[in-house]
């Protein structure tokens, strides 16, 4: 696979039900290698969009190409490239954790050792003779994810993937994952986790009401409504003030800083989430 060429392109694409617009002509393109951030609230249309692009919903207007193909004209060969995790992943709860890996292996044409290491990355291996059914949310989620790796897709699509699973294991998944891109593998990454996203993407979108409303690298998002320069000061007695840079309250920091009062200052930037509320109005959630 080239770097430089696009694992997923889309023009302008729309989704209408029952005559309202769920997504409003949208624009991205994703390179291999790259993880790219799907940012937004639930019922933004980020599942939707999935949709579209794998073929299980047809774009209102618009055009989308994945992996060089018309979504609109994509086949069943299509899913032996790519990966797919979201809410309605199902499992085959009366199988054990291994028998569900094994069944994609066969699927793939996979080696079984390939299951056992998988499991051993996202923390089921002492968990493979469990039935599906015996998992907490957390555990399917994490078996959904090795699952959808088995064959080594070419384009991940990950809907919520860390949704339901606790630091240590989402530290793991986000460690395979950038793992997974320097492979060379494009992940398209939806979540509403907005510090998930600034670690991970290279790109992001910002998605309200079916409208992308920011995009771009998270640092440059972050810089360009970064409008106003602030100090975090941290003081002896460990109490936190904020002063901005055209503050007529920086004397009383230069004060501060003269009778050594301040032990530390760092710069105060907006969050991906403040920027997010800013251009929206909506709180995530």
């Amino acid at each position: 696979m080239d770097r430089n060429l696009n694992a997923l392109e889309v023009s302008k694409i729309s989704k209408e039900f029952n005559g309202k617009k769920a997504i409003k002509r949208i624009d991205f393109k994703i390179k291999y290698g790259e993880i790219f951030g799907f940012l937004g609230p639930s019922g933004a249309g980020k599942t939707t969009t999935i949709k579209m692009l794998t073929g299980q919903l047809k774009p209102s207007t618009g055009e989308a190409y994945i992996l060089g193909k018309n979504v609109k004209n994509i086949n069943t060969n299509i899913y032996g490239k790519i990966g797919l995790v979201t809410d309605n992943s199902g499992l085959y709860d009366r199988l054990t954790v291994m028998e569900n890996m094994q069944v994609y292996c066969k699927l793939h044409n996979v080696k079984k050792e390939e299951a056992d290491k998988l499991l051993e990355r996202v923390g089921l291996k002492d968990h493979k003779k469990k039935r599906a059914d015996k998992l907490s949310k957390g555990m399917r989620q994490r078996l959904i994810l090795a699952r959808a790796l088995i064959h080594k897709p070419e384009l991940l699509f990950l809907d919520e993937p860390t949704s339901g699973l606790d630091p240590s294991t989402s530290i793991a998944i986000h460690e395979l994952l950038l793992e997974l891109k320097n492979s060379g593998t494009a992940i398209f990454l939806t979540t509403h986790n907005m510090e998930e996203a600034y670690k991970l993407c290279d790109n992001l979108a910002l998605i309200n009401e079916g409208v992308i409303v920011e995009q771009g690298r998270p640092k440059d998002i972050i810089l360009k409504h970064n409008q106003k320069q602030a100090f975090q000061v941290l003081l002896d007695n460990d109490e936190s003030l904020v002063f901005e840079e055209d503050s007529k309250e920086l004397e009383t920091l230069f004060e501060l800083i003269r009778n050594r009062r301040v032990a530390s200052i760092h710069s105060s930037e907006p969050t991906l989430e403040d920027v997010f509320i800013k251009l929206t109005g909506r709180v995530l959630q």
